[in-house]
């Protein structure tokens, strides 16, 4: 029973975060410079996710061709760059790192 109390309030508390700048900016203008600004705000947040798995591995810095997520990262870039296919991107991604994982 706790866990489907933490997992509801998880819930709540989550929509309540998200209702609260609706209601607080909902019928506000906001100004072209903050609208440019958070446009920066989720390739920031991914970039802050994704490259510390990509470049550390046991919280030491790895950047050699030894580092299968590092190979993986890059060559799913590049997918990315010339696809601009998401799910794409990410199938190729894992099943690049799964290969090299298998093989080395």
């Amino acid at each position: 029973m706790n866990i489907w109390f933490i997992m509801i309030m998880a819930g709540v508390i989550t929509y309540g975060i998200r209702l609260s700048f609706i209601i607080i900016f909902g019928n506000k203008n906001i100004s072209d410079t903050v609208r440019r600004a958070l446009n920066y705000v989720p390739p920031a947040v991914l970039t802050a996710i994704i490259f510390p798995e990509l470049f550390l591995n046991g919280g030491s810095l790895e950047v050699s061709l030894t580092n299968m997520r590092l190979i993986a990262g890059i060559l799913a870039a590049l997918v990315a760059w010339r696809t601009k296919n998401v799910v794409l991107t990410i199938l190729v991604g894992m099943g690049i790192l799964i290969t090299l994982q298998w093989l080395l």
